[in-house]
């Protein structure tokens, strides 16, 4: 329904639009382009619209300021590393008196019991280890199922994020067999080697998959979220736990994104019960961190078969990991940030937006659909809600996708750049919700003028 000359137009107008507003970060960016490829410390950066990303100086609540002095509702937050909001105060207040008292010494500190203390409560696992990224953490989960389980193989969902995981950087052909992503860069060895993708919400295909006898583990997201949200169909997380107890494998979800359920994620929100469970990003209110946990009855197998005198390299190590810092952030945020009040605004802030996109798109009659994970809500661009990741990548239009990211940047809004995400946080207001509503619409409005 989009013609591709308007959107050419509009894409060239925004563009210019944003040049003009943003001359300080410019000016920036070519600086940084003499000693950062791309002009940016992370390559990913590189994928925000328009020609140089914004420059930030200032960041607080669901708010920040670029280098030019332009604020902007930040419904990125991240890409869920912020999700406690920009610098929450008790966080700040927490890691300030911390610091002067030592940040790293390979040592444990008594934050580290309050954290896993919480999150014991929280997701119903009893015992925690601590990483710097959930990427950490799911390396680890892998190696103790391997090493519990004596094979080999992961199973994944097509399209599913983990984050850089080597294993989770696969697909599936034509003909449903596992090959590696197109973003997969560099990969270690074919990840047919080490890897079975299977397609979301397809029960038929995990157990074929799980009957081979070659898999140590399924480490799921339970639902999609960075392909678009994909939802899991009535039934199918009940059939996971029955087929990963029947044919032997350990189930490890990661919650790193779909804490948007709820205080315990998706996890304690529909009552799953996972082997081992993954989540990073949020809980530190930006500080860098990630945990795992494990069911008592794991736990005690990996005590059994890692020996004391191999337990330093044994998993993946990280001298680093658990550090002061990120277990007094971790304690503040989860104790006093991300608690089940701010739960229970942040959800209905969810629903308004998913209510004001869905509006907009009855209102202009283009077939796209909006959906809703607790306080995260997405939209794409196909008429019926996606039943897999291969059906929400088919919706995918990178081009579209970059023309109403810079669209709403240009109207002092941020979206996630991979997707057309939003993620409320304990600061996000109405206000900011209702801006969003009346931007989309008013970009809807001129594609099919």
């Amino acid at each position: 329904m989009i013609d591709r000359d308007l959107l050419h137009r509009l894409n060239a107008r925004e563009r210019e639009r944003f040049a003009a507003d943003h001359p300080r970060s410019a000016e920036l960016f070519r600086r940084a382009g003499e000693h950062m490829p791309h002009g940016v410390p992370m390559s990913w950066m590189a994928k925000w619209p328009g020609d140089f990303p914004v420059f930030v100086t200032d960041a607080s609540g669901a708010h920040f300021t670029d280098a030019d002095g332009l604020e902007y509702v930040d419904f990125c937050l991240g890409d869920t590393g912020a999700m406690a909001g920009h610098s929450p105060s008790p966080t700040v207040r927490a890691v300030t008196k911390s610091l002067p008292h030592g940040i790293t010494t390979m040592l444990p500190s008594a934050a580290a019991i309050d954290v896993s203390t919480e999150l014991a409560g929280r997701f119903g696992l009893p015992h925690w280890q601590f990483t710097l990224t959930a990427t950490d953490a799911n390396r680890h989960a892998i190696r103790y199922a391997r090493a519990l389980t004596g094979r080999g193989k992961v199973v994944v969902h097509d399209f599913c994020y983990h984050g850089s995981v080597d294993e989770a950087f696969a697909t599936r052909d034509q003909d449903g067999h596992t090959v590696n992503r197109r973003s997969n860069i560099g990969p270690p060895v074919d990840t047919a080697q080490t890897t079975i993708v299977v397609p979301f919400n397809d029960i038929e295909a995990l157990d074929g998959a799980l009957a081979t006898g070659e898999v140590a583990c399924v480490l799921i997201e339970p639902a999609l979220t960075n392909i678009g949200i994909v939802l899991p169909e009535p039934g199918y997380h009940d059939a996971v736990r029955e087929l990963c107890t029947r044919h032997g494998a350990l189930l490890i979800i990661d919650e790193t994104h779909t804490i948007c359920a709820g205080p315990g994620g998706y996890t304690a929100a529909h009552g799953l019960s996972p082997d081992l469970l993954v989540i990073g990003k949020a809980i530190g209110g930006g500080i860098p961190c990630g945990t795992f946990g494990m069911s008592a009855e794991v736990a005690a197998r990996v005590e059994k078969v890692v020996a004391l005198e191999d337990i330093d390299v044994g998993g993946i190590g990280g001298t680093l990991a658990g550090n002061a810092l990120s277990m007094t952030a971790m304690a503040a945020t989860l104790g006093s940030v991300l608690t089940e009040e701010a739960f229970e605004r942040m959800i209905p802030l969810g629903e308004r937006w998913a209510d004001g996109v869905r509006a907009g798109i009855d209102a202009h009659g283009v077939p796209w659909h909006v959906t809703r994970l607790g306080c995260r809500a997405e939209y794409g661009f196909s008429a019926t809600l996606p039943r897999d990741g291969a059906d929400a990548a088919a919706a995918d239009d990178f081009e579209l996708q970059q023309f109403v990211h810079l669209y709403a940047l240009n109207r002092r809004i941020l979206l996630t750049p991979f997707h057309n995400m939003a993620l409320m946080c304990p600061a996000t207001t109405e206000a900011d919700v209702d801006a969003h509503t009346a931007v989309f619409d008013q970009c809807l409005a001129e594609l099919t003028a």
